[in-house]
């Protein structure tokens, strides 16, 4: 029999509409003819899923008793005697009821398939077996539901259901994913805004993982070798030498550059083992390539550049990525091209990068100006000149005739040009000379003597030498200039990154010092400021210093190693400059740092004095108008007025009193000295008695206490405080009608107390405003109290080692969030100071 295809639909969470989506296809292959049943569908109460089953066939489930509760499950008997063309199954990863005929849902499906049944099913990311552990440090939350990963991937098709993690959001705020009493729950733990983002990245990772194995196989199966850039695939062969880190960094950034990009670093060992990389060096970079999200290869090969292009085929790269070969010239032209040319020539349609890393070796260095030609040049201009001579000789003599005279000169020309060209002044008249007494013996009668018969030749080789002068000058004037520009460049790059990093203050000072030392090839350098080391860099051995050069009036650099050259000195003078301007600008930013906690201190010096003048003032003054109108005998008042002028001062002291409660609260807090006594405490315990402190009842309070809740770690009656001023100005703001909403839940190691309003709201760029203390943000009039009291929450839910933070309320208004550490997760209680 046939076996059937799978199709599963695979979600990064709960809600982004799988199985409605699941439906909706049954649907579409319904209409078309297919013979469609719902083998099982899981609604969990949302009414436009159920809506979808109308129109479609569906099995009844079967009852499973388990300990005295009945259980259904999807009747896998049934639908295998039903034999339909699709069956719709959802939620792969379920756990049967014990005593089902399989322990897993996806092993009922396992049995449809060989059946011959197409199956059409619903997974969410976190349920796969490979990713639980992952899905678990996200969301805090462990899956016992899981599937296997083989399982998974041998389905014909997998697609991925797709929603925006705020859209998502979105749909739990407005009821369509759960029921009203676990929305806010849910907002504030599993569905948060990072955890839905991390889930979706990991649902799209996963799927791209899969298929790019489909696209392995499907090439290995038709055999087909080419390249296909579905994505880039960054290649970096390491030796185990010095630039390995700059090749890998520059490989990390080319895979960087475009979405999934890959990077694999190979080496290469010989089957022989003669090449023998530093194991340390290579050990470092394999340790980098794990940092920067690469994987590492290894592979046995004689032949590098083969084994390198076989390996970026097989793995289908894009990009390869090689370090500059480190043989000189002379080597390579005595040696022939190198691993690098090899490469380009069989790569085929692989990019391949090849990397200078001289930087990476030695660092940034100004060129030197000692002359126009270096010495390594002028010795291969002599080499030439020896080599080339005899060789140029030994041809001509051979193919010598009387009238090859005219073609033998011009070939010795050339030779005296070209080594004039590589060598300069010194080998080409070496080459003139050289080439005019070859000429007469060998080739001006008489035939091997050495002699000037006629003025002709003599004019000759004055020519000789005159021509190689000429020429050799030209190279040696191109050559320095080369040079100067090379210099020039290289000091205003030098200049640029050091103009660019005046600004940045402690952090640029590292980078001038350590730039100086590169720069003119010093063994040390070192920033000393007011007496004090400010910055190292390099090796600095005090009898190895060469100079001391003053930073402004405060610091010096001391320079360790060979000495500077005049032209480096001046440049070095540019350097000074700079590290003197960044000095100062540390010291501005220092002196500014120091200035604004003296403004913050003097704003609240000037709130405070404002609450003193007014906020205090008006109830003390009621209190004293009412208790100098009791003493006063000119007066007769009546019962009912002297229980009035009572009641008045009580309430006015009352208020006065909370005033300085608050205050004092206010200076201990910013001092640190607050007391707090930590110990276990239940939110009920303080949630009930805040009502009975506010006069709330249940007109104006609705309670979702979470069950079974552990016992939080904080201080009792700070913690009531904490509550009372949050319900006072929730209800303060809620709308006429609507009540004020407290409730308690637990996420990893917290337990949250949300309290709920559906007021105005605050908008989100201003929520951190209406934690500073003396500020009524929303209040439109001074009877209100200080503005003290969200700043004072919050600094109590801080000093018991929570956190208070708000929340836009889904519909509209502002939820306050107390989440503090459970009691049994804290190894010892104690008071806190």
């Amino acid at each position: 029999m046939k076996r059937g295809r799978l199709r599963v639909l695979l979600g990064a969470a709960p809600g982004v509409g799988k199985t409605y989506t699941m439906l909706e296809e049954g649907k579409r292959l319904l209409s078309e003819g297919k013979d469609v049943v719902v083998a099982v569908v899981e609604t969990h109460g949302r009414a436009a899923t159920a809506a979808m089953t109308q129109g479609l066939e569906v099995i009844p489930r079967v009852s499973v008793s388990h300990r005295g509760i009945e259980l259904t499950e999807m009747n896998l008997a049934a639908v295998l005697a039903r034999n339909p063309a699709v069956a719709l199954v959802d939620e792969l990863a379920h756990t049967n009821a014990p005593g089902s005929q399989h322990e897993k849902r996806w092993q009922d499906v396992e049995a449809l398939l060989a059946a011959g049944i197409n199956v059409m099913s619903t997974v969410n990311i976190q349920h796969i077996e490979s990713l639980n552990d992952v899905v678990e440090q996200i969301t805090g939350a462990p899956q016992r539901e899981t599937i296997p990963d083989e399982i998974l991937r041998e389905a014909d098709q997998i697609e991925v259901i797709d929603l925006a993690p705020q859209a998502l959001r979105d749909r739990l705020a407005e009821g369509h994913v759960y029921p009203s009493e676990r929305i806010d729950a849910a907002l504030s733990n599993y569905f948060r805004l990072g955890n839905l983002t991390a889930l979706r990245e990991l649902a799209l990772l996963w799927l791209a993982d899969e298929v790019d194995s489909a696209l392995k196989n499907y090439r290995a199966e038709h055999g087909i070798e080419s390249k296909w850039e579905a994505r880039e695939r960054v290649v970096v062969t390491l030796t185990g030498g010095p630039e390995g880190e700059t090749l890998l960094r520059r490989g990390a950034r080319i895979a960087a550059r475009s979405a999934g990009g890959e990077l694999l670093a190979l080496h290469i060992t010989s089957q022989d083992g003669l090449r023998t990389p530093d194991p340390e060096a290579l050990a470092a970079q394999r340790a980098l390539v794990e940092k920067l999200g690469g994987t590492y290869h290894q592979v046995v090969g004689d032949d590098i550049p083969l084994a390198l292009v076989e390996f970026a085929k097989a793995t289908n790269a894009t990009q390869l990525v090689i370090g500059v070969s480190r043989r000189s010239r002379f080597m390579a032209a005595l040696t022939g091209p190198g691993i690098g040319a090899t490469v380009i020539r069989e790569s085929g349609n692989i990019d391949v990068h090849i990397v200078n890393h001289a930087a990476a070796g030695g660092g940034f260095s100004l060129p030197r100006l000692t002359g126009g030609l270096t010495l390594k040049r002028r010795i291969y201009g002599f080499v030439i000149a020896l080599v080339g001579g005899p060789l140029l000789t030994w041809l001509l003599v051979s193919f010598r005739s009387s009238d090859s005279l005219t073609s033998d000169v011009l070939a010795y020309q050339l030779l005296v040009v070209l080594v004039a060209l590589v060598g300069g002044i010194w080998p080409a008249l070496f080459a003139a000379l050289l080439s005019g007494v070859t000429l007469d013996f060998f080739f001006v009668d008489p035939l091997y003597t050495v002699t000037v018969g006629k003025p002709m030749h003599l004019f000759a080789l004055v020519l000789y030498v005159v021509n190689a002068l000429l020429v050799s000058y030209v190279v040696d004037q191109a050559a320095r200039r080369s040079r100067t520009a090379i210099r020039a460049a290289a000091e205003s790059e030098l200049l640029a990154t050091i103009a660019g990093s005046v600004l940045r203050g402690q952090g640029a000072l590292d980078a001038f010092v350590s730039r100086t030392r590169e720069a003119f090839n010093l063994t040390g350098v070192r920033l000393v400021v007011d007496g004090e080391i400010l910055c190292t860099d390099g090796d600095v051995a005090p009898d190895d210093k060469s100079a001391t050069v003053p930073v402004g009036t405060r610091a010096v650099l001391e320079l360790y190693g060979p000495d500077l050259e005049s032209s480096e000195r001046r440049l070095l003078t540019v350097i000074v400059t700079q590290i003197d301007a960044a000095l100062e600008h540390t010291a501005l930013s220092e002196t500014a740092s120091e200035v604004g906690p003296l403004a913050e201190t003097d704003r609240v010096r000037s709130a405070l004095l404002s609450a003193v003048s007014h906020d205090l003032r008006r109830p003390l003054a009621a209190a004293i108008a009412a208790v100098s109108g009791l003493r006063s005998t000119d007066v007769s008042w009546s019962t009912s007025d002297r229980e009035e002028l009572l009641a008045t001062a009580e309430e006015s002291l009352s208020t006065l009193s909370a005033l300085v409660t608050n205050l004092l609260d206010a200076s201990r807090l910013q001092a640190g000295v607050l007391g707090i006594s930590l110990g276990p405490v239940d939110a009920e315990d303080v949630i009930l008695p805040a009502f009975d402190e506010l006069d709330l009842g249940p007109g104006d309070i609705e309670l979702d206490l979470g069950r079974g809740l552990p016992p939080l770690l904080a201080d009792a009656g700070l913690l009531q405080r904490v509550i009372v001023n949050l319900l006072a100005n929730a209800h303060r703001f809620a709308p006429p009608g609507t009540r004020v909403r407290i409730s308690t839940s637990s996420f990893g190691n917290t337990v949250e107390i949300r309290i709920v309003d559906h007021g105005p709201g605050i908008p989100s760029e201003r929520r951190d405003e209406v934690f500073v203390p003396f500020q009524r943000l929303g209040d439109t009039d001074n009877l209100t109290g200080l503005g003290l009291g969200l700043a004072l929450s919050k600094g109590f839910a801080e000093g018991m080692g929570g956190t208070l933070e708000a929340e836009d309320t889904p519909g509209g208004g502002l939820t306050m969030v107390i989440a503090l550490p459970i009691a049994d997760t804290i190894p010892s209680l104690q008071d806190t100071p």
